[in-house]
């Protein structure tokens, strides 16, 4: 499988997933806007590890959506989640939503 991109979030396919499990299904929220990158159908589950999203989506794809962005279909099997960072002559810095 692909990465799968959305504005600044990049999905990258992982052989599994651990973590902790989280109560819900938000990616990213947006600095800016406030808008959120989420799972809004399908069946999947958020987990956490060491400071790092994944994604499992355990039906045939699950619909990634944002207010700002055309919502993507993301298919079955694990995902890590990313957030895009830019470099500034400074230091790097997360992609603004």
């Amino acid at each position: 499988m692909q990465p799968i991109r959305q504005g600044d979030v990049i999905l990258q396919p992982v052989p599994q997933v651990e973590g902790e499990k989280l109560p819900h299904l938000t990616l990213a929220e947006g600095e800016v806007t406030g808008h959120k990158h989420r799972i809004t159908e399908g069946d999947a589950k958020l987990f956490l590890k060491n400071d790092t999203l994944y994604l499992s989506v355990y039906s045939t794809a699950a619909l990634l959506s944002h207010e700002e962005h055309k919502a993507i279909a993301v298919p079955q099997g694990h995902w890590m989640v990313k957030i895009q960072r830019e470099y500034e002559p400074s230091s790097w810095r997360y992609v603004a939503d």
